[in-house]
């Protein structure tokens, strides 16, 4: 029995770690409505939960010690605190989840408090002298709201998200026809721009967010006051066992030693857990207090349509069953009708509730809040001054500007404050600033070389017979490789060039690779990019090309005229044996060719263009073919790269509701990256260009064709 205490204060502790988890990442966010990121409902917290529930459930160990009676109240006000820090993570979940989810949590529930009944029923005769009898029953009736504020919230939930949903569609319509206006009307990069488009669709995603609205809701505001009362609940009985009994270990049942690790489990457990749910009580009474005007008494209690509108639907709408009968289907129709608008009415009564526990909060802490706002523009009164007001930040200056009407709120909802908006677009510059810490160094010195995009017209298809009748698909980074591998194969080329080239190459591909995966939307190029991927693995970590070690060829023949005749030669092997030993008719079409033949198709042309170019005394030998390679690496590179605007406004742009938050983040630490890169090359960029031209190499070479 005291191996099983272990088991449940272990699965206590998994829980209180995931709390820990989700508090830490809001607090260091400065998002202090806490998302769930980390605990959430599912069916793995479940059962770590009904593990942790284990003593209140058992009904055949007798438990009559101060130390066993405190750790059935922990348990308790574990779950309590466990479903206040549920609540957000509703909001991520569709509707079919999350009725799954919600009703799993609502029978663990019910069987706590049955079994918690059915243990003061046995017991009844000894109540008198049962220890810390009350606060089990109030540990047990805490457990029970929290449970009904999680289900009203669940009941709430699909209804906002269908409305916050279209209302994001239009207001991504409107952003983007904006943009498309100022696109028009400003010819040139600009990086506030960027950064000020950036914010406004980061405002849009982070106010649509249904954590966020969940967050900002009166069940949530009742949610946390609960389990501040719970872990006061549980304190009491701590603080009173110690007093009367001088000691926190006196158990005499079963499970022996192991009580104590229990109760400091579960401990731990509420105190980590009631953060969150405390933090997010205080967030949306700040929003209630920072309200311009106030509302009146009729509107404070208000029920929107949206708290009752699933049950409506629900309700008007035919039963599930096939029921042939008209009689019965009548009578079932109705009694639904009946249940549903008895249900109807409970939500009503509870949102009226959890709004008269917020008023009366927000009465309660009315007073604090005014002397904290007194104390901060005094504060700010006393330190302001006129060096300081020319000296401020660009940062500050920044978040200045108004972004109130790309504010996404319910019906009914105040304003956000604008101090929580300025907050909300302040994340998109810290983004933007983390991601000036992770400027490629190395890719920027590359791209210093970039001539007039000239050496885009050493990978033209045009130049090179073909040994095949079709050609596979050109994709950036195909070119970029091959060319990489010819260049480490290079004799005579000193080791900390070559070393400096690749990882430059490798910086670059990570922008390469992420612009071809979001304009090759028809997936035309898949098997090229995998092809490039399998090869630089190869060339990156061991200087090989297709298991020939680069290295070795550069040791082996004398200049480089040698060297790109041999990988020539194996190149050709490898797409001669393919042809001769092809069977599949599939294998007729480029794309469907395997990797390593598209990676040797490439390297053939290539080598033979350079070849080519030999013969007619073009190149150097060794280190002056090596710059020119680099130089030609460094203009495809930043041809490519001119579509990183497109790809960053792209992922603004992105319409999943569920991944809005992820790729608008994206975009941010995308733009802190490429600052420097995108300023490089507006300087090559003589002229506008249609983003459709530049998308793909095969369309650029055809664009320099008509420049010359």
């Amino acid at each position: 029995m005291p191996w099983i205490g272990v088991y449940v204060a272990a699965a206590s502790l998994i829980c209180t770690l995931a709390m820990a988890a989700d508090t830490f990442h809001g607090l260091r966010s400065k998002k202090h409505w806490f998302r769930s990121k980390y605990f959430t409902l599912n069916a793995t917290s479940l059962t770590l939960l009904a593990v942790s529930m284990k003593l209140p459930v058992d009904l055949t160990t007798r438990m009559y010690a101060f130390t066993d009676r405190l750790a059935k109240i922990s348990s308790l006000a574990l779950m309590s605190t466990a479903m206040a820090n549920f609540m957000t993570c509703l909001g991520t979940m569709d509707e079919r989840e999350m009725v799954m989810n919600v009703t799993a949590l609502a029978i663990l529930v019910v069987t706590v408090v049955v079994n918690v009944c059915v243990q003061i029923i046995q017991v009844r005769q000894f109540l008198g002298g049962r220890k810390m009898f009350a606060e089990e029953i109030a540990a047990a009736f805490f457990m029970l709201v929290s449970l009904v504020m999680v289900v009203s919230s669940a009941v709430m939930v699909p209804t906002t998200k269908r409305y916050l949903e279209t209302k994001y569609y239009e207001m991504l319509k409107l952003a983007t026809d904006e943009q498309m206006i100022v696109d028009s009307e400003e010819q040139s990069f600009t990086f506030d721009k960027l950064r000020l488009m950036i914010q406004k669709y980061w405002v849009m995603a982070e106010t649509s967010s249904p954590q966020f609205v969940i967050a900002r809701s009166p069940t949530c505001t009742v949610s946390g006051v609960v389990s501040l009362l719970t872990a006061l609940v549980l304190v009491q009985a701590e603080i009173r066992m110690v007093m009367v009994e001088k000691t926190i270990d006196k158990s005499a049942s079963k499970y022996g030693w192991s009580i104590k690790w229990i109760v400091l489990a579960q401990t731990i457990g509420v105190a980590v857990g009631a953060i969150a749910p405390a933090f997010r009580c205080y967030t949306a009474i700040k929003f209630r207090w920072s309200e311009k005007g106030g509302k009146s008494f009729k509107d404070e209690f208000k029920v929107d349509a949206y708290w009752t509108q699933r049950l409506v639907e629900w309700k008007e709408s035919s039963l599930p069953l096939q029921i042939r009968n008209r009689k019965w289907r009548r009578v079932l129709h109705k009694t639904k009708g009946l249940i549903l608008s008895f249900l109807v009415g409970v939500q009503i009564l509870i949102v009226v509730c959890c709004k008269g526990v917020r008023f009366v909060t927000f009465i309660i802490t009315s007073p604090i809040f005014s002397c904290c706002y007194g104390i901060d523009k005094l504060k700010h009164t006393l330190t302001s001054s006129p060096s300081r007001v020319h000296g401020i930040s660009e940062l500050e200056t920044r978040t200045e500007i108004d972004f109130t009407r790309y504010v996404l709120l319910l019906e009914g909802e105040a304003e956000l404050p604008q101090k929580i908006q300025t907050s909300i677009c302040g994340e998109v510059d810290k983004l933007i600033q983390r991601g000036k810490k992770q400027q490629p160094k190395n890719l920027l010195s590359l791209l210093h070389k970039v001539g007039n995009f000239g050496g885009l017209k050493e990978v033209d298809r045009n130049q090179v017979p073909s040994l095949h009748s079709q050609e596979p698909p050109k994709c950036w980074s195909l070119p970029l490789v091959t060319l990489t591998s010819i260049a480490i194969a290079l004799p005579n080329i000193p080791k900390k060039k070559i070393n400096w080239l690749i990882q430059s190459v490798d910086e670059g591909l990570f922008y390469v690779k992420l612009i071809e995966k979001n304009l090759d939307k028809k997936g035309k190029l898949v098997n090229s990019r995998n092809g490039a991927d399998v090869i630089w693995v190869g060339v990156e970590l061991y200087r090989k090309w297709q298991g020939k070690d680069l290295h070795e060829t550069s040791l082996k023949y004398k200049n480089s005229k040698e060297t790109l005749q041999e990988l020539s030669n194996n190149a050709e092997k490898t797409l001669l044996d393919f042809n001769r030993d092809r069977k599949d008719f599939l294998m007729e079409n480029p794309q469907n060719w395997p990797v390593k033949v598209i990676a040797a198709n490439s390297m053939y042309r290539v080598c033979q263009r350079l070849l080519i170019a030999y013969q007619s005394d073009y190149l150097r030998a060794d280190e002056g073919l090596f710059d020119q390679l680099s130089n030609m690496i460094a203009n495809i590179m930043a041809a490519c790269l001119t579509n990183l605007m497109r790809v960053i406004i792209m992922k603004c742009h992105h319409k999943s509701i569920k991944e809005k938050e992820k790729f608008v983040r994206q975009a941010a630490l995308l733009l802190g990256e490429t600052e420097e890169i995108l300023e490089t090359l507006h300087q090559h960029r003589s002229t506008r260009q249609d983003p459709d031209e530049t998308e793909f190499i095969d369309k650029w070479c055809n664009l320099m064709k008509r420049k010359v």
